[in-house]
C-alpha cells in the first residue's frame, strides 16, 4: 500500500500533462464560421487570419461574403439595386478591448435578372489592415440600407510577434478555386463548408524561424475523418444506436492520410507555405501543421473543413434537387430516381414527380419552391459534419416547417407546433449526443422516434405530394 502513493501521484501529474497537451492541441484548431443564418437579415459569412510579410510587418486580411437574396431590392428600369454599408472593427482581445482599427464603407449591388431577390451567390469583399502583432477580435457589420436590418459576426485572430526569439506558425488560411469557370481566380473560405464544385483547393501559412541557432522541421498532413453522411431515417424507425456512426456523428479517432510531407527551415526568417489540393471527395477534413525545434518544442496550427454538395448551401444541379426527395419517397421510388445518371433525364423525371402529384401546374411551383427553399433553411441552419438538410432537424424542418416554439437546453432540445406543449403529434423531442466544445464542435441533435409518428408522417407527406401543404401544415 505504501508504494501505490508515489506511483498514483505520478499517474496524477502524468495525466495532468497530456489533459494540458490535449488542450493547447485543440486550442489551435481553426474551423472556420459557420451561417448564422436569420430569415429577413443580411446574409454575412466571415473570415480574418493573421500574417507577418516578408519584411517583418504585421496585418490582419479580413474577407466577408454577403449572399444577395439576402437583400431588399429596388427596381427601376429593369435594374435591380441593393444598398449596404460594411463596417470593420478590430479590437484588441484583451480586458480593456481597444480598438485599433476601424473603418465603414458602402457598395450598390446590381443586377438586371429579377432572379436576384433570391440568389445565393454571394458579393465577396476583402481588406487589409496594418496591425501590431497580438491577439485580435475583429467584428464585421452589415447595414441592408433599404430594410435597415443589421448583420453582426465575430471571429478571433492572432498576429504572431516577429521580433520574439521563437518561432511560430500563423493561422491556416484556405483559398477555393472552381477551375470550370472561365478567369476564376482563388477567394478565401469563409466558413467551415466549401462547396466541392470548388475544385482546387490551397492552403496558406507563414512559419517564422527567429532562432538563427535551431532549424525548424515542418511536418503537414491532411488528414480525412471518419463521419456520417446518411440520410435522416424516418420518424418511426428506431432510435440510434450510441454505437452508431449517425449517433456518433464524427470520429476524430479514425481517419486517413491522405497527404503528408516535411520540410526543413535551416535560415531564420519568415516562410510562406503553401498546399494545393483538387477534386477532393465529400467529408471533414483537417490540414494539420506542426513544427519540430527538438524533441521538448513543437508548435502546431490546424485547420478543420469540410466539403459538402457542389452548390452548397444551395441547390442547383438536378443530382442536388433530387436528394432531397428522399423525404416524400417510398424507398424503391427514390432508388429509381437516384439510378438515373443523366442530369437532363433526372430533370425531367423530378417534374413528372411532381407534376404527376399535383395536376394543377401553379400549385405544383409554390409547393415546389417551398419545398426547396426550406431545404435550403435547413443547410443554413443545421449544417454540421453532413449537409443541414439530411440531419433529424433537417427533416423534420422541411416537413414540418419552422417550430411555433424552441426550448433548447444542454442537451435536450424541443420543437412545438401547438400552443399545446403536451400534444404527442404536435411536440418532438430531440437529444444531443454531446456537447458542443473544442473537442467536438458540431450540434448533433437526434430526433426520439417512435412507432406513433407513422401516421403523422404519412400525412404530412401526403400533404406535400398533393399540394395540401400550401393550406395546411400539422
Amino acid at each position: 500500500m505504501k508504494r501505490s502513493g508515489p506511483v498514483f501521484f505520478l499517474l496524477l501529474f502524468l495525466g495532468f500533462i497530456i489533459a494540458g497537451c490535449a488542450r493547447n492541441y485543440y486550442d489551435n484548431i481553426d474551423r472556420g464560421e459557420g451561417y448564422n443564418y436569420r430569415p429577413g437579415y443580411p446574409e454575412l459569412r466571415l473570415a480574418a487570419t493573421g500574417y507577418v510579410s516578408e519584411n517583418s510587418n504585421t496585418y490582419i486580411n479580413v474577407a466577408g461574403d454577403i449572399v444577395y437574396g439576402s437583400l431588399v431590392y429596388s427596381g427601376k428600369d429593369d435594374i435591380f439595386t441593393a444598398d449596404v454599408e460594411i463596417e470593420i472593427q478590430i479590437i484588441e482581445d484583451t480586458e480593456q478591448q481597444r480598438a485599433v482599427e476601424r473603418t465603414t464603407f458602402s457598395k450598390t449591388l446590381t443586377s438586371q435578372n429579377q432572379r436576384v431577390i433570391d440568389s445565393q451567390d454571394v458579393y465577396s469583399f476583402e481588406r487589409e489592415f496594418d496591425i501590431p502583432a497580438g491577439n485580435y477580435i475583429v467584428r464585421v457589420g452589415v447595414i441592408d440600407k433599404s430594410s435597415g436590418q443589421q448583420t453582426l459576426r465575430t471571429t478571433k485572430t492572432s498576429i504572431p510577434d516577429p521580433s520574439e526569439n521563437t518561432s511560430h506558425i500563423t493561422e491556416v488560411r484556405i483559398l477555393t478555386k472552381n477551375n470550370n469557370l472561365p478567369d476564376s481566380e482563388f477567394k478565401p473560405a469563409t466558413t467551415y463548408d466549401i462547396q466541392s464544385s470548388q475544385d482546387s483547393i490551397k492552403f496558406v501559412f507563414q512559419v517564422t524561424n527567429n532562432n538563427p541557432d535551431r532549424p525548424i522541421e515542418i511536418e503537414s498532413r491532411l488528414l480525412k475523418f471518419r463521419s456520417d453522411t446518411s440520410i435522416a431515417r424516418p420518424m418511426n424507425f428506431n432510435n440510434y444506436s450510441p454505437s452508431s456512426l449517425p449517433y456518433q456523428g464524427i470520429d476524430y479517432d479514425e481517419y486517413d492520410v491522405i497527404q503528408s510531407s516535411t520540410r526543413q527551415l535551416n535560415q531564420p526568417g519568415s516562410v510562406i507555405i503553401e498546399f494545393a489540393f483538387t477534386d477532393l471527395e465529400r467529408g471533414n477534413y483537417r490540414l494539420e501543421v506542426i513544427g519540430n525545434e527538438g524533441s521538448d518544442n513543437e508548435i502546431f496550427k490546424g485547420r478543420d473543413f469540410g466539403i459538402k454538395s457542389p452548390n452548397y448551401p444551395s441547390l442547383k444541379t438536378p443530382e442536388e434537387l433530387a436528394r432531397p426527395l428522399y423525404y416524400l419517397m417510398g424507398r424503391n421510388e427514390y432508388k429509381d430516381l437516384m439510378a438515373i445518371k443523366d442530369p437532363d433525364s433526372l430533370k425531367k423525371a423530378i417534374d413528372r414527380f411532381w407534376l404527376s402529384n399535383i395536376q394543377n401546374s401553379n400549385m405544383a411551383r409554390s409547393v415546389i419552391s417551398l419545398y426547396y427553399e426550406r431545404v435550403e433553411e435547413a443547410n443554413k441552419q443545421f449544417s454540421n459534419f453532413k449537409e443541414g438538410w439530411k440531419t433529424d432537424p433537417g427533416m423534420m424542418y422541411i416537413l414540418f416547417g419552422p417550430p411555433w416554439y424552441t426550448d433548447i437546453f444542454s442537451d435536450e432540445m424541443y420543437w412545438s407546433y401547438s400552443y399545446n406543449r403536451e400534444d404527442p403529434e404536435k411536440n418532438f423531442y430531440f437529444n444531443k449526443t454531446k456537447l458542443n466544445s473544442k473537442y467536438y464542435p458540431f450540434d448533433n441533435f437526434l430526433l426520439q422516434r417512435s412507432n406513433f409518428y407513422y401516421n403523422i408522417q404519412s400525412q404530412q407527406i401526403e400533404r406535400w405530394r398533393t399540394g395540401l401543404i400550401l393550406n395546411y401544415n400539422l
